[in-house]
């Protein structure tokens, strides 16, 4: 079978297409035909070494598409079920293996590539909004990235928890989508200063939360944007990893809170797994959540999706369009 794999890490030119065996399930394993595989900033990191992996090394964890075959002791899941994971062994591929721990049937009504594209980056959105700093009515949320892939989903969960959201962006175009998504204010951060935004934007007290997928470039700003007490939630490093600093710069800033949480820990059990994404297909068919995908390219051009992924020219949802389907 087809299959993206990276043999030494670097810029998007890594990235090979090569075959490779078809991959035989084990015990509580099921292989997966793929019919879209979601792009994601830490396949990036991956590729370019901030995150080592053993190589040669398929890249990908997020994928959704159709049972192929069923290893040992498998329950709850029969060949020709629709399916979606945020924990597939190399989704950058024709076929993979998802342990069924870490496997959630796509709903009736619900298109197997928007499945793809929601599950990694809405889940992440859901346990930041609802977990790592629980919103609730009245709240003030600066979301960085708000035309982002988590970005999008982030400023609609907010906006189901009654909390009240600024978003920055860097295009105009950009501002659209995150006023449609629900944003009560946009920060064109080309234009202007994200952390005086912040401070108009809550009357100067400072917002209660910055959820911050940027790191290094917005890192300082984003904790002068916080109120006392505040909490800086920064879960991703697009502009690279955040600068070391001494633990003193919080009490100095306003006794801040700091925390670097990652979705593994957030969907730790099979239950919680479920329940977080079953959350988020019932807002989708309820008409509470919209999915956008902003791009999708065919398997062999995995190299040019990274390329506009990291150059910040998409929106949305990036997607590998691998297999059959919709």
């Amino acid at each position: 079978m087809q299959a993206i794999r990276i043999h030494e890490t670097g810029g998007p030119e890594k990235l090979r297409q090569e075959e490779i065996p078809l991959p035989t399930p084990g015990a509580g394993e099921v292989r997966i035909r793929i019919e879209a595989a979601g792009i994601n900033y830490i396949d990036t990191y991956q590729r370019a070494g901030l995150y080592p992996v053993t190589l040669p090394h398929t890249l990908g964890s997020e994928a959704a598409g159709v049972v192929t075959a069923i290893g040992a002791g498998v329950e709850g899941f029969r060949v020709g079920d629709r399916v979606a994971s945020a924990k597939v062994a190399g989704a950058y591929a024709a076929e993979a293996l998802v342990a069924t721990a870490q496997l959630v049937r796509v709903p009736d009504g619900i298109e197997t590539r928007t499945a793809a594209a929601l599950l990694l980056q809405g889940m992440t959105a859901h346990y930041l909004a609802c977990d790592t700093f629980p919103l609730k009515s009245g709240d003030t949320a600066l979301v960085h990235a708000a035309a982002g892939g988590v970005g999008l989903l982030l400023v609609q969960i907010a906006k189901l928890r009654g909390a009240r959201v600024l978003g920055t962006v860097g295009t105009e175009e950009k501002a659209k989508l995150a006023r449609a998504a629900g944003a009560d204010e946009v920060c064109l951060y080309t234009k202007e200063d994200f952390t005086a935004a912040a401070r108009r934007f809550t009357s100067g007290r400072g917002v209660d939360v910055v959820y911050d997928s940027v790191g290094k470039d917005t890192f300082a700003g984003s904790i002068d944007s916080l109120r006392p007490r505040g909490t800086m939630v920064t879960f991703g490093n697009s502009s690279g990893p955040v600068p070391a600093f001494a633990p003193l710069l919080l009490s100095q800033k306003g006794s801040l809170f700091i925390t670097r949480p990652t979705l593994g820990h957030y969907t730790a059990t099979p239950e919680e797994l479920q329940a977080r994404a079953g959350e988020l297909f019932a807002w989708l068919k309820a008409g509470k959540l919209s999915v956008r995908i902003g791009a999708t390219f065919p398997l062999a051009q995995a190299a040019e999706a990274h390329r506009a992924l990291e150059g910040r020219k998409t929106t949305g949802k990036v997607l590998l369009v691998v297999g059959e389907g919709k």
